[in-house]
């Protein structure tokens, strides 16, 4: 059995949260005017970023594109560009889209209903929800990680929060909180509350809702919400290549499917049987280039989603001393480009790429070319 509120204690509740949010309320820039597609972006960049690193990106992003029709007419390239380090990139290409589809059917504004909303590209239930919410202050809840954390402790919801019945009971009750009218307020109050007060590690002591909390009273703050099994995390190895060609560098565009898609990175190939330095040489020999590996360049860790990726990369030269354009000629019809060593920061890359350009070729000061290691 889940804690049931009488509507007397939601009343007294709602009013304390709402209160609480009034005074403590982070001063985030989208909260200035609340204009429909400054929410719509935020909350697109928030899922599943910190704060302080989403309103950085958020205010570079509207300083390039501070409306619906700016986004629509950039090209992709620059969109991910914009958007690179946040990662799940196809959030960037679906926005891009809806951006496209907003200035087709609704001259350029954000629409205000939930079947405009809907039928856009890469919009979702929650990002619906928050622009109706909390942009146009219509009766809708948004429900985050940050609520579920909220009431999974308010109501002492002793299974996951997203499995049933937990997670239709949990979507229930905050809709039975709502109060009339105040839409923009409550959702936010409640986001801010599980970021700031209701956390992983849960301030009680300073929780305006910590008198009707029934995990607080039984002791249990701590373990709510109840996890759920984790996924294995799966190792990933890969081998790239940084091959130097009159002062530019070799780059190839990843398919545009799939994982980070259209964007630029050194050549190379995950790792199965063979040695990294094997798998490299044997895909440059694929790519039409017999190359040889000059020196190791070290090791860039990320994670993303259920994989650890180890990437492996190398100084590279091909066998035989050769042009931009001979090279080129090598590669055919594979999409790349040779660009000067010191531009690569304009082109969007994968962090593990961009770590190791950022690493190589734009230390401070930055090495003259001649300097470059061999």
């Amino acid at each position: 059995m889940f804690q049931v509120f009488s509507q007397s204690d939601v009343t007294a509740l709602t009013e304390a949260l709402l209160d609480w949010f009034v005074a403590h309320k982070r001063p985030l820039p989208w909260r200035v005017h609340y204009t429909p597609y400054e929410v719509w972006i935020s909350e697109v960049m928030l899922q599943q970023t910190q704060m302080e690193r989403g309103v950085s990106y958020f205010q570079r992003w509207m300083k390039r594109f501070p409306c619906v029709s700016d986004v629509a007419e950039a090209p992709e390239e620059e969109i991910l560009r914009y958007w690179e380090g946040l990662g799940y990139y196809r959030r960037a290409r679906f926005l891009h889209q809806a951006a496209k589809a907003m200035v087709e059917r609704h001259g350029g504004e954000v629409p205000s209903t939930q079947e405009e909303l809907s039928s856009l590209p890469g919009l979702g239930e929650y990002t619906v929800a928050a622009i109706l919410g909390i942009a146009y202050e219509q009766d809708i809840v948004t429900i985050d990680a940050n609520v579920e954390r909220v009431f999974s402790r308010l109501l002492n919801i002793d299974t996951p929060v997203k499995k049933h019945p937990a997670a239709a009971f949990i979507r229930q009750e905050v809709r039975r909180f709502l109060p009339s009218g105040q839409a923009r307020l409550y959702n936010q109050a409640l986001m801010e509350l599980g970021a700031l007060i209701c956390g992983k590690a849960p301030r009680c002591a300073l929780c305006p809702l910590a008198r009707w909390c029934e995990a607080h009273r039984l002791g249990l703050a701590r373990e709510r919400p109840v996890a759920e099994k984790k996924s294995a995390v799966i190792p990933v190895s890969s081998a790239h290549g940084i091959l130097l060609c009159q002062k530019h560098v070799l780059l190839v565009q990843r398919p545009s499917g799939g994982l980070w898609g259209n964007m630029w990175e050194f050549p190379g190939a995950v790792v199965q049987t063979s040695t990294p330095q094997e798998t490299l040489l044997q895909r440059l020999a694929g790519m039409g280039i017999a190359a040889e590996i000059l020196a190791p360049l070290g090791e860039v860790r990320h994670n993303y989603t259920n994989h650890r990726l180890t990437a492996h990369f190398f100084r590279v030269a091909a066998e035989q001393e050769l042009t931009v354009k001979e090279l080129s000629a090598l590669l055919g019809d594979i999409s790349h480009r040779f660009v000067l060593w010191n531009e690569t920061e304009s082109l969007a890359m994968p962090a593990h790429h961009r770590k190791m350009a950022e690493r190589y070729f734009l230390r401070k000061p930055r090495p003259a070319a001649e300097q470059l290691p061999l």
